[in-house]
C-alpha cells in the first residue's frame, strides 16, 4: 500500500487501523502520536520484523481515529478489537473454564453454587479457583456454618409446595428457608456473613463465633455451644485451605509470564486481604510483533477488560514493568477509585508468589507447546493439500459449509458455519430460517439460504467495515453438504450474482466422502487417512450439528406450546410464577376466580382473562 503524506496524519493520540483488499480491519493499534506510529510501519520489508512485514503485505489501506488522551486511544483499540478480531493483533486463549463460587442476590433467597462461563449482574462472584472440587469442599465447610441455600429454582419450589425440607436440612446444611424455618432477615444476615467471609474479613466472624460458644456454655446449654465449636473448626478449615502471604491490609494481582517467538502463558494470582482468593491462566497467541513490555501492557489490558468479580487490587505486581506504565497505573486508578501501583515484586512473600505463578506460566506453555507442535502442523498442512486437490487459487484460509435440516417439510432451516485457518469461528456462524421454500425440497431451500447469503455480501462489500452487515466477508472456499446436485444449485447462484470466479465452490458427499467441484464430471478422491478430507468432514459435520440443533429448537418450541399462551396481561414471568405457585398448567386451569384473584401479585383483570381462558 502507498503511504499517506505525512502532513495529513495528526500528531495526537488515536487508534489506527489496517485494512485489506476486501475492506475487512486486520490489524488495530494505539498510539500516543499516530504520525510518529504510523510513520514507523512504511519501511522497507527487510528493515521491519517478519511479522511487520506480513501485515503490510497483506494491507491495503489505512484508517485512524483520534482521541484526547492516551487512555482513550487505549479503550477505542480494545473496543474495536473486540468487534472486528483482527487477525494481526494477539489472540487469547483461557486453557480451561475456571470455576467461581456465585452467590445469586438476584434471587429472593439467595443461593450458592458453582458456575463456570458468563456471569449474570447483580451475582456476587468469588474466584476463579483452579479446579472445582477445591471449591466445592470449601463450599461444604461454609455451608456448616452460613447454612444457606444450594438447591435448584425449580427443587426449592417443591419443596416449598411439599412442605417437606430437603436432605440438607437434617444434616444441618441448609437452614430450611423452602418450609419457613428461618425468616428473611436472619437468612439475609447469613448471606451477609458469608459475602464478608468469601471476601477476606475472617476475623470479626471468628470473634463473634467464639463469644456466641463461651455465652452458651456459660448458660449450660452445651448442645448450642457443641454446635458453635463444631461451625468455628469449619471456619478454621476454610481458612487453612486460603494460603497466607502477607499482612490483612495486602490486595494485589500478581502475574506471571513465560513466552517464547509465538505464545505466551499468563498466570494470575489474585490476593485479597493478604490470602490468595483466586488465580487464572491464558493462552496469548503473539500475531502481532511484540517486546515484553508490549506484551504485558496487553496482558493486562485482557485481565481488566474483563468483568473482575474481586474488584481492582491497590498492587499489580508483573515480571517486568509494561510499556506506558503511567499510563497503565492512571486507567487502573480510575478503575479503582483511587491510586494503583504498578511494580516488580523484589523481595519476601508477593516475590515468592510472583516466582510460583512464573513456574505455572511455564508449566502451561510447555503443554501447550506440545499440543501446538501437532495442532499448527495439521492445519497448516491440511488447507496446503486442499489448494492441492482442489486447484484452488489460494489455501483457503475462510471455509463456508451450508447444510439444510428439516422434518417432513416442517421447521425448514439452513445453517452456514465458518472455519478460519482450520479452526471453527463460532461468531460468525450463522443460521436460516426458510421462507419461500414448500415441502420437501433440499435444492430449493439450499439455493434461497445461498442466495440471501451472497447477495448480503454484494449490497454491503462497498460500505465501510463499521457499516456492513452480518455477511461482510466471502469465503475462499464455498462448501455445501451433498452432491452434484447441490453443487449445481451452489454454481448457479454463483453465476447469477457475478461470483464465480471470485469465490470457489465444491460439494462434499456423504456416502462415500467424494468432493466434487464445477465443470469436473468425475468426483475427486481425497485420500482417507489425508488431513484435507478430515477438515471437510470435520466442518461438514459441524454445519449438520448446527442445522439440526436450530431444527430442534424450532420444533420443540412449536411442540411445547402452553395452553396459557396468548392470555392477555400473562407474560412470561407472570406465567412462570403462576404455574409454580398453583402447581402446574392443569391446576391452573382448574383454579376458581375467586382464588386466582386472591393472588395479590395478579392483577384482577389478568386473574379474569385466565379464568375466561378455560370457564368461557
Amino acid at each position: 500500500m502507498e503511504r499517506p503524506p505525512a502532513a495529513t496524519i495528526p500528531e495526537v493520540p488515536g487508534s489506527y487501523q489496517f485494512l485489506d483488499a476486501d475492506g475487512r480491519i486486520i490489524y488495530v493499534g494505539k498510539a500516543k502520536s499516530l504520525r510518529s506510529r504510523v510513520g514507523s510501519y512504511f519501511q522497507s520489508p527487510a528493515q521491519l520484523t517478519p511479522r511487520a512485514a506480513q501485515l503490510m503485505a497483506a494491507a491495503a489501506s489505512l484508517e485512524w481515529i483520534t482521541v484526547a488522551t492516551e487512555v482513550d486511544a487505549l479503550l477505542l483499540e480494545y473496543s474495536l478489537i473486540q468487534r472486528h478480531q483482527p487477525r494481526f493483533n494477539v489472540r487469547y486463549r483461557d486453557d480451561k473454564s475456571y470455576p467461581f463460587l456465585c452467590v445469586t442476590l438476584v434471587d429472593e433467597w439467595p443461593r450458592a453454587m458453582v458456575v463456570r462461563g458468563r456471569k449474570r449482574k447483580g451475582n456476587r462472584y468469588f474466584g476463579p479457583y483452579g479446579h472445582a472440587y477445591a471449591i466445592r469442599e470449601t463450599l461444604d465447610l461454609l455451608l456448616r456454618t452460613f447454612p444457606i441455600r444450594t438447591c435448584s429454582d425449580n427443587k426449592f419450589a417443591d419443596h416449598r409446595r411439599l412442605g417437606r425440607p430437603c436432605l440438607l436440612y437434617h444434616i444441618e446444611r441448609c437452614a430450611g428457608p423452602c418450609v419457613g424455618e428461618i425468616h428473611k432477615e436472619p437468612y439475609d444476615e447469613l448471606v451477609r456473613e458469608l459475602l464478608d467471609f468469601l471476601g477476606g474479613d475472617t476475623d470479626e466472624i471468628i470473634g463473634r463465633l467464639e463469644a456466641d460458644m463461651t455465652t452458651a456454655a456459660e448458660a449450660l446449654d452445651f448442645e448450642r455451644a457443641a454446635q458453635l465449636r463444631d461451625r468455628l473448626a469449619s471456619v478454621h478449615k476454610a481458612i487453612e485451605r486460603q494460603e497466607m502471604i502477607g499482612s490483612r491490609a495486602e490486595d494485589a494481582d500478581v502475574f506471571g509470564m513465560v513466552a517464547d517467538e509465538l505464545e505466551a502463558a499468563v498466570s494470575v494470582f489474585f490476593v485479597r486481604k493478604g490470602r490468595v482468593m483466586g488465580q487464572r491462566g491464558f493462552i496469548v497467541d503473539r500475531a502481532e510483533d511484540l517486546s515484553g513490555p508490549e506484551l504485558m501492557g496487553r496482558v493486562l489490558e485482557r485481565i481488566y477488560f474483563d468483568e473482575n468479580p474481586l474488584g481492582y487490587p491497590k498492587a499489580v505486581l508483573v515480571p517486568e514493568m509494561p510499556s506506558g506504565e503511567d499510563m497503565y497505573a492512571d486507567w487502573l486508578g480510575g478503575l479503582r477509585g483511587s491510586k494503583v501501583q504498578v511494580r516488580v515484586p523484589q523481595r519476601g512473600a508477593k516475590r515468592r508468589l510472583a516466582e510460583t505463578a512464573r513456574q505455572n506460566a511455564a508449566d502451561s506453555l510447555q503443554r501447550h507447546r506440545l499440543k501446538r507442535a501437532s495442532d499448527h502442523n495439521s492445519r497448516a498442512r491440511a488447507l496446503n493439500e486442499l489448494q492441492q486437490y482442489l486447484g484452488l487459487p489460494d489455501a483457503p484460509l475462510r471455509i463456508e459449509c451450508y447444510d439444510m435440516s428439516h422434518l417432513g417439510g416442517q421447521d425448514y432451516v439452513g445453517s452456514m458455519v465458518v472455519m478460519e485457518d482450520a479452526l471453527p469461528r463460532k461468531s460468525e456462524y450463522r443460521r436460516f430460517r426458510l421462507r419461500n421454500v414448500a415441502g420437501n425440497n433440499d435444492l430449493a431451500a439450499m439455493e434461497e439460504v445461498l442466495e440471501r447469503r451472497l447477495r448480503n455480501y454484494l449490497d454491503n462489500r462497498h460500505l465501510p467495515p463499521a457499516e456492513r452487515g452480518r455477511f461482510a466477508y466471502p469465503p475462499q472456499l464455498l462448501l455445501v453438504d451433498g452432491g452434484p446436485g447441490q453443487l449445481g444449485v451452489a454454481k448457479r447462484v454463483l453465476l447469477r450474482l457475478g461470483l464465480a470466479g471470485e469465490i470457489p465452490a465444491a460439494a462434499l458427499a456423504k456416502q462415500f466422502e467424494e468432493v466434487f467441484v464445477p465443470d469436473q464430471p468425475e468426483a475427486i478422491r481425497i485420500p482417507r487417512q489425508s488431513e484435507a478430507l478430515y477438515l471437510l468432514q470435520r466442518i461438514r459435520d459441524e454445519s449438520h450439528r448446527f442445522a439440526l440443533a436450530y431444527h430442534r429448537q424450532l420444533r420443540g418450541k412449536r411442540m411445547t406450546t402452553s395452553a396459557l399462551d396468548g392470555i392477555a396481561g400473562l407474560g412470561p414471568t407472570r406465567r412462570k410464577r403462576l404455574v409454580a405457585e398453583l402447581g402446574g398448567v392443569r391446576a391452573v386451569q382448574n383454579t376458581s376466580l375467586e382464588d386466582l384473584q386472591s393472588l395479590s401479585w395478579l392483577p384482577d383483570t389478568v386473574a379474569e382473562a385466565v379464568h375466561a381462558k378455560f370457564h368461557s
